[in-house]
C-alpha cells in the first residue's frame, strides 16, 4: 500500500470505526447508568411504601420517631454506594474511551506520516522549500494535538477528582441529617 491516497484512506476507515466503537462503548455506560437509576427507584418506591405503611401503623409518638429514624439512617450508607456506583461507570467508561481513541490516533497519525513521507519522496525537484514548510506545518499541528490530549486527560482527572470530592460531600450530608432525625 504505498499509494499515499489509499493509506490515507484506510486512516479514516480505521478512525470511522473506532469512533463507532467509542459511541458503543458510551451508550454501553448510558445503559448501565439508566439500569442503575432504574433500579435505586425501584428500590426507593418499594422501601417508601412499606415505610408509609409501617408509620400509618404507628401507635405512639415514640414508635413514629423510632421507625423515621430506622428509615432514615440506611440513606447515608445508600446514597454513598449509589455515587460510588455512577462514579465507577463514568470512570470506567471515559478511560475505556480514552484508551481505544489514544490508540487509534497513534495509528492514524503513523499512517499519515507514512504518507506524507511517501509524497515528500515523490516530490518533485525545486520543491524542497515548499516541502520542508508543509512538514514544519505537520509537525506543528500533530504537536497541537499531543498537547490538546494532554489537556483533556488533565481535565478529566481533574473532573473525576471533584466528582468524587462532591460524591463524599453529599454522604457526609446525609449522614448528619440522617443523625438529626
Amino acid at each position: 500500500m504505498n499509494n499515499p491516497a489509499d493509506q490515507i484512506i484506510a486512516a479514516n476507515k480505521a478512525n470511522m470505526e473506532a469512533f463507532e466503537g467509542a459511541f458503543k462503548k458510551a451508550f454501553a455506560g448510558a445503559e448501565k447508568l439508566v439500569e442503575l437509576n432504574m433500579a435505586a427507584s425501584k428500590a426507593a418506591v418499594s422501601e417508601s411504601f412499606s415505610h408509609a405503611k409501617a408509620a400509618m401503623s404507628a401507635k405512639t409518638p415514640q414508635e413514629f420517631m423510632t421507625l423515621q429514624t430506622g428509615f432514615f439512617q440506611p440513606l447515608a450508607e445508600k446514597s454513598t454506594a449509589y455515587f460510588q456506583h455512577v462514579q465507577s461507570i463514568a470512570t470506567e467508561g471515559s478511560a475505556d474511551i480514552t484508551k481505544q481513541i489514544e490508540a487509534n490516533m497513534a495509528d492514524a497519525q503513523k499512517a499519515f506520516g507514512a504518507s506524507v513521507d511517501q509524497l515528500v519522496k515523490s516530490a518533485p525537484a525545486g520543491t524542497e522549500t515548499a516541502v520542508a514548510a508543509f512538514q514544519s506545518a505537520l509537525n506543528n499541528s500533530q504537536k497541537a494535538v499531543e498537547s490538546a490530549q494532554a489537556s483533556i486527560k488533565k481535565a478529566t482527572a481533574a473532573a473525576q477528582a471533584n466528582f468524587a470530592v462532591a460524591t463524599k460531600q453529599t454522604t457526609d450530608m446525609v449522614k448528619k441529617a440522617a443523625k438529626a432525625v
